[in-house]
């Protein structure tokens, strides 16, 4: 909540609520890089300043309007929007709106680049690809590299397994959204439950 002065003019008070921000919406994951917002589409609109590439990852069955078209949504499943192109706001269930930021720091990339298997890519575009991250339990992904990257657990659960330079790396708190700096690793499902991710990662910079 913001203080209010009884000695605050009201211009003052009025700077404030417009610095605080849109008070109906918490950014669930925001930096130089992207917006990732929870159960609303604050960068639907294409004129949006700050908003280049935009992605509506559903969590549930949703309903998502652009131009005359209304597609039906299920859980996992996500539409990408370049920029430049508006739709309206999700309906019906919970979903996330990742937005691009259009003048984003380079991304930043491993020293090697291996390929991770048994991922399904689901868009490839010039800035990023998307795809899901899926491992069974028990599973192991053999070591591979990831450049920076925004990671939405679709499946809430999964314990993994992480080894880095050879070494088992600390276990991290559950969190649905991260932002996920270069690593590489490889991964084994310790836990009962498939892991399932949606991925949206930036493609390396072209060194010059």
């Amino acid at each position: 909540m913001i203080p209010v002065s009884r000695r605050w003019p009201a211009v003052a008070l009025l700077a404030a609520l417009v610095n605080a921000g849109p008070l109906w919406a918490v950014a669930a994951l925001e930096n130089d890089y992207v917006l990732v917002s929870r159960d609303d589409a604050p960068c639907a609109k294409a004129s949006t300043p700050g908003c280049a590439e935009r992605v509506i990852v559903a969590m549930g069955e949703i309903q998502l309007r652009f131009g005359k078209v209304l597609r039906a949504m299920r859980r996992g499943e996500v539409a990408v929007f370049k920029a430049g192109e508006s739709y309206q706001p999700p309906t019906g269930g919970a979903f996330f709106e990742v937005a691009i930021k259009p003048n984003h720091p380079p991304a930043k990339s491993p020293a090697e680049i291996i390929p991770p298997a048994k991922n399904t890519i689901v868009y490839e575009g010039e800035r990023f690809f998307i795809y899901e991250e899926r491992l069974a339990p028990g599973d192991t992904r053999a070591r591979h590299s990831h450049s920076q990257r925004v990671e939405i657990r679709i499946n809430q659960g999964p314990l993994l397994r992480q080894i880095i330079d050879g070494k088992d790396a600390p276990q991290e708190p559950a969190s649905v959204v991260n932002f996920r700096e270069p690593i590489i690793h490889s991964v084994t499902n310790v836990g009962d439950m498939p892991l399932w991710n949606f991925i949206l990662e930036f493609r390396p910079e072209h060194k010059k």
